[in-house]
């Protein structure tokens, strides 16, 4: 590439103070950024990516933390050059913002909750430019116009609690093109957002770059994401880099086994899996931290756990051949959305809306649809944690709405739910064997605290976690931790039929992928039933037998997962399976062609 570098990282080091020792969570990195460039950084949580971002935009918290070595030299758009560790804060103001601009990836703790859209992009401006609010103003309007926001006039005057996580997605992106930066750094900003909005976000940064010439960095853990957007990929792990190079040749030609266990981790959607292979089946690590690689190839693992046709028809026929476990009829869950004054209804939101299938014992049946679409208030309706308007839910031929409330308590702990956010579904002042227990002395289960705590001691193993963390609290405990241990509170109940909601939406793909295969085998383990809500259209095809696809709280599509991915019927399940991000060779191969048309066409216009 000829293009000049932006950004040159020389060794750089920052590390975090506890109280036993100095942890250097970015050790000895380096990398250059090119104008008109993207870099794509890829590393499961605590590989040191974030860290990297923040240790640019001089935002690492001092103490515990602090940059201890190396440069990250800065070519400024005006010129000149500086290195960005050995300015002091006062200078750092004029370039964070103006010339390297940050997309945070939960834009609702980004945003200020208490001021209006348009006035945090307007505050933004006025920090680094000399003009007129009203110009200011004008110029966030036509901002909001570029990021494609419907009725930027509105959206000015409109509360971030009042928008979606796409538009407010989209807010942050307005914000940190306001100066016209030289640098984006985008970290995880489509991590929770649907396919169809996140390939509009990532259309709109794409056409961003092509307009302004800028350098991108972007951080994700969806290689599928970085395959379809970046040149160049860095891919961390522990602090390091293990491996670098252009899209193309990581994907094709991974050297790392690390960087093989990446690719290998994510649910394919040309075949159907026992299993997801992951990190352990590639690499190892030694009595002394080092690693040892395990001679397996991307290629022969999937090959290993891959499903014939054969094998899939007879597994069904079995399947299908059971009884019913859950029968839903004519299902309507409505929200009051309009009252006159004096509290009558003038209109609902029909979140639900006349929804109807069964699941057969066994069965994994996949929810999947857009935010909004109903699916996640479905599978509350389903446990009565919302309550339905109309319709019938019979579990085990059991009328579960017309049920008393006493007989509906002793059916409860068969009905189990594992939510989105682990940390928000565990208490954080009580222990996590506390956390396991709880239930089960609600509901009576074993004679003694003493069977209790032996039975959250086998549960914590069976989670792939060990006795010692019975009294250790959520916060000590990484994500993918937490939700293996929600899934130890679930399994508490001995329950039969359990909701998984987004429960593996915000893990990394290779923490993922250990979580979808300690759901299967325990499925096998204990013959659960699940439904399994996500927005992931490749995590429901390898998790489901049968999917249903929602839209506007009504049924789009229902059948074989397989066969609705490979022959969708339904134009809005079209739509979503196009804006899956692919990351296939062939993909990447035409991504990087068109770019180099698009730059060779721009050479011959200059």
């Amino acid at each position: 590439m000829n293009k000049r570098p932006l950004l040159e990282i020389k060794n750089l080091v920052t590390q975090f103070k506890t109280e036993e020792e100095y942890i250097k969570a970015v050790n000895d990195i380096s990398f250059t950024l090119h104008k008109g460039e993207t870099i794509g950084i890829v590393g499961e949580s605590g590989s040191g990516k974030s860290v990297t971002s923040l240790s640019i935009m001089q935002l690492i918290p001092n103490p515990p933390g602090k940059i201890t070595d190396g440069q990250i030299i800065y070519h400024s758009k005006f010129g000149d050059t500086v290195d960005l560790v050995k300015i002091d804060k006062e200078e750092m103001r004029k370039y964070r913002g103006n010339e390297i601009a940050m997309i945070f990836q939960e834009p609702m703790t980004s945003l200020n909750p208490v001021m209006k859209c348009g006035e945090q992009v307007v505050e933004a401006i006025l920090l680094h430019n000399k003009i007129t609010k009203q110009q200011a103003k004008e110029r966030v309007i036509a901002l909001f116009n570029e990021v494609q926001l419907p009725t930027p006039e509105r959206m000015f005057n409109s509360y971030p609690h009042q928008l979606s996580g796409g538009q407010k997605q989209r807010v942050m992106i307005a914000m940190a093109m306001s100066c016209n930066p030289n640098i984006l750094i985008a970290d995880e900003p489509t991590t929770a957002l649907d396919v169809t909005v996140q390939k509009t976000i990532l259309e709109l940064m794409q056409k961003l770059q092509q307009q302004h010439n800028m350098g991108i960095l972007f951080i994700t853990h969806d290689l599928g994401v970085i395959g379809e957007l970046a040149d160049t990929v860095v891919v961390m792990y522990k602090g390091k880099i293990v491996e670098q190079g252009p899209v193309y040749e990581i994907f094709s030609n991974p050297k790392h086994p690390y960087t093989k266990s990446l690719l290998a981790c994510r649910p394919p959607l040309d075949r159907r899996l026992k299993r997801l292979p992951v990190v352990s089946d590639f690499m190892k690590r030694g009595e002394n931290g080092e690693i040892i690689e395990l001679q397996t190839d991307v290629k022969t693992a999937i090959n290993n756990v891959s499903i014939t046709l054969k094998e899939r028809e007879q597994q069904h026929a079995e399947l299908y051949a059971r009884d019913k476990i859950l029968e839903l009829k004519n299902i309507k869950t409505w929200f009051p959305s309009k009252k006159t004054i004096f509290g009558k209804v003038l209109d609902y939101t029909k979140a639900v809306d006349d929804v109807t299938f069964d699941v057969y014992e066994g069965e994994t049946l996949g929810l999947v649809g857009e935010s909004g679409c109903g699916k996640t208030t479905l599978g509350r309706t389903i446990l009565k944690l919302v309550d339905a308007i109309d319709g019938q839910i019979f579990y085990k031929r059991q009328d579960v709405l017309r049920m008393k409330e006493k007989d509906f308590r002793e059916l409860r702990k068969h009905l189990q739910i594992i939510f989105q956010d682990p940390y928000s579904s565990l208490n954080p002042r009580i222990t996590v064997g506390e956390a396991i227990m709880e239930p089960m002395r609600v509901h009576s289960i074993l004679k003694s605290n003493t069977e209790r705590r032996d039975k959250v001691y086998d549960l914590l193993k069976k989670v792939g976690l060990e006795e010692k963390h019975y009294n250790r609290y959520p916060h000590e405990f990484s994500g993918g931790q937490r939700q293996r241990i929600c899934i130890a509170r679930a399994l508490g109940l001995n329950p039969s039929f359990i909701i998984c909601d987004e429960s593996v939406s915000a893990l990394d793909v290779s923490v993922q992928a250990q979580v979808l295969n300690l759901l299967n085998e325990l499925k096998q383990e204990f013959k659960f039933t699940y439904i399994f809500i996500s927005h992931d259209l490749s995590v429901v095809k390898f998790m489901s037998d049968r999917m249903v696809v929602m839209q506007k709280g009504k049924i789009e599509e229902m059948g074989d997962a397989d066969m609705i991915y490979n022959n969708p019927q339904s134009e809005y399940t079209k739509k979503l399976i196009s804006s899956i991000p692919l990351g296939t060779l062939e993909n990447i191969k035409n991504s990087v062609d068109r770019k180099i048309r698009v730059e060779m066409a721009e050479r011959i216009k200059g």
